[in-house]
């Protein structure tokens, strides 16, 4: 769909490392960027007879195209150029298609340009790919153009290449090979060692109208998964990277054909539910949600989908960045919801881990080593620095009664919900407890936990803890409700009918005394001890996702009655302490509104704040709703959750 502005728009985008945008009103207007801000440069150029004019990237002295549009797909990114003797087409696609693991793994966009002249012309289009994707030093390079079968490519990386050499939050790769590729004979594919980069030098001459290439990246080796060096799951599938930019070549037509269908179901799904607000907002957050994670398998070939905690912490597999980011999977695939769970399953079952609730991460990214995440301060000084990009100890081997946690800054209720609740629902959506049976045993301990601690939780950390923990946090005990409910059900598929019977009256019990202790009159509070207090409950979508019941439609239409007294111009803020919000649970929020109205209004909030941020990162889910500027937070997988809406209509329906 076209937009007018958006904070940064999505270019090439496959994985934590090679995510590639604009922070541009207009492709010309600067460099692109990996999504923590780095420059990774691509320029383009279209000559036409002997006039170059720049289109993409840091215009160096020459005169532009003039953009006229840019349109945002789910998969694709389009931009239309014009002047008074020819216009350009350019349209990046990363076909992330999630009925398709070794498709949606495969590191290869396609950049497609479709020409018109409006007099006789020749014309000549350029793209040069920078070192800045492979390293980030001035590093010697290596690379090279040469033809195989029927294509040519050049590629490029850093001589001294070291795989999986450091891991954190806003690093860049500097291990691996970038590639340009294209089938057809008028295309020239180069390396130019002195300039650092490759380029493509595409013929065009008086008639040819179209002409394609793809980008691709080879990273080698993409995870350490609790010991073993894995690769990418498009592995499983093709020999080489070369085999993979082949069949990319070779089934471009298909493939782009079925792209065509995902990205015009997501359009009419998110318009027909929300409006063109809501669509803009599920167009941008697709590729995002998705390629802030990586696809491996395991030992046994079982899918792994792990996420980084992009511009928060470099976290890997981290529980309260799956939660919110599950929406879009359980629509679309839910093998990757489980490929979020195994990881954590596998950790909480290591000696080390000797707590009776869930954990909260696996690693750092790229390292799947155990969780590094509330390590205590005796830990912490024999020399791991969370921020110094070295890589962590191998935490997942380590004995148990060695203490390296501290408990003080662990999200136990939280955790422990969030990994019941997403077993779960990927149970109900599967309509078998089949995932769960193997992990019966965990499950029932979290079960246990919650029962004890989560009615009326003590002061610990949870995901929205920014404004300071919390005691008898309302939203949060919600969570441990739907948390036992969760595990109810699993209990029932499973043909374990006593169990599935007490859990579920505990569920009714404590939410029926949630209700009576929350309430504040006109909604409900934001801790047990505060009456004049308000959140966002966004916790209790999954009452309507169940079905369950356990809430009554009361605490729904009060609750969004309040959040429309309480919005400002970007949305409603998290709580009454601070204007900062959050964007998937403002959808979440959306996706429980008895008024279509009162949704409608939550989701234009979205999109105004990310189109009129003054910001220009990557789609941020945490920003403030008075001023706009994003506090933290961008390129994270979360944003999946803003599919919430669709999710539960699709509930409603079944």
């Amino acid at each position: 769909m076209r937009i007018t502005r958006t904070a940064s728009t999505p270019l090439v985008l496959h994985d934590p490392y090679f995510s590639i945008w604009s922070p541009c009103d207009r492709l010309y207007d600067g460099d692109t960027q990996h999504w923590c801000g780095e420059r990774q440069q691509i320029r383009g150029y279209i000559t036409v007879d002997e006039t170059v004019y720049c289109f993409m990237g840091d215009r160096e002295g020459h005169p532009v195209m003039e953009q006229v549009w840019v349109d945002i797909s789910a998969v694709s990114t389009t931009y239309h150029f014009e002047n008074g003797r020819a216009s350009l087409t350019v349209c990046f696609t990363s076909p992330l298609l999630p009925d398709d693991p070794a498709l949606l793994s495969r590191p290869c966009t396609y950049i497609d340009f479709w020409v018109d002249r409006k007099m006789d012309a020749d014309v000549h289009i350029e793209l040069w790919v920078s070192s800045d994707l492979v390293r980030r030093k001035k590093d010697e390079l290596i690379g090279g153009s040469y033809r195989i079968r029927d294509f040519g490519y050049a590629y490029m990386g850093r001589a001294a290449s070291r795989p999986l050499c450091h891991s954190g939050d806003s690093l860049t790769i500097d291990w691996g090979f970038v590639y340009l590729a294209s089938k057809e004979e008028r295309t020239a594919l180069s390396y130019d060692r002195a300039g650092g980069r490759i380029g493509a030098s595409v013929l065009m001459g008086r008639s040819a109208k179209t002409a394609g290439l793809v980008i691709a990246y080879d990273d080698q080796v993409s995870i350490n998964y609790f010991g073993q060096w894995r690769k990418s799951y498009w592995t499983e599938k093709y020999g080489n990277i070369l085999e993979a930019i082949g069949a990319s070549l070779a089934d471009r037509k298909e493939v782009l054909e079925r792209c065509a269908v995902l990205e015009l179901e997501i359009q009419q799904r998110s318009e027909g539910l929300g409006g063109t607000e809501y669509a803009f907002l599920c167009n941008l957050s697709y590729r995002q949600a998705i390629a802030a994670h990586k696809l491996i398998t395991d030992e046994d070939g079982q899918i792994i989908f792990l996420s980084k905690e992009n511009d928060s912490n470099g976290c890997i597999g981290t529980v309260d960045v799956s939660y919110p980011s599950v929406p879009l999977f359980l629509l679309y695939n839910t093998e990757y919801v489980k490929g979020m769970l195994r990881p954590v399953f596998r950790f909480a079952r290591c000696a080390v881990w000797e707590y009776g609730f869930a954990p909260h991460d696996v690693g750092r990214y790229p390292y799947a080593v155990g969780q590094v995440c509330a390590l205590n301060k005796k830990e912490e000084g024999l020399g791991y620095n969370l921020d110094s990009g070295n890589i962590p100890p191998f935490y997942y081997m380590y004995p148990g009664g060695c203490g390296i946690y501290d408990l003080a800054d662990q999200m136990p209720v939280e955790e422990c919900g969030n990994m019941l609740i997403m077993t779960a629902a990927v149970c109900e959506t599967d309509g078998c407890a089949d995932f769960a049976a193997e992990y019966y045993e965990e499950l029932e301990t979290w079960a246990g936990y919650l029962l004890e601690h989560g009615g009326d939780p003590k002061e610990q950390l949870c995901t929205d803890d920014f404004a300071g923990h919390l005691s008898h946090n309302v939203n949060l005990a919600a969570k441990a409700v739907l948390g036992i409910e969760a595990f109810s059900r699993i209990a029932g598929l499973l043909g374990k009918t006593a169990a599935a019977s007490q859990y579920h009256e505990e569920a009714v019990r404590m939410a029926r005394g949630w209700e009576a202790r929350a309430d504040a009159g006109d909604h409900y509070s934001l801790a047990f001890d505060r009456p004049d207090s308000w959140s966002l409950k966004y916790n209790l979508v999954w009452d309507l996702f169940f079905g369950s019941g356990l809430f009554s439609e009361d605490v729904f239409r009060k609750e969004s009655d309040y959040y429309m007294r309480r919005i400002n111009r970007y949305g409603v803020p998290l709580d009454c302490r601070r204007e900062y919000t959050k964007s998937d649970w403002t959808l979440w929020c959306a996706a429980m509104a008895p008024e279509r109205a009162q949704s409608e209004r939550l989701m234009a909030c979205v999109a105004d704040f990310v189109r009129e941020t003054p910001d220009r990162v990557p789609f941020s889910d945490w920003y403030d709703t008075v001023s706009g500027h994003y506090c933290h937070f961008k390129a994270r997988s979360v944003q999946g959750g803003l599919f919430m809406p669709i999710l539960i209509e699709e509930r409603r329906k079944s």
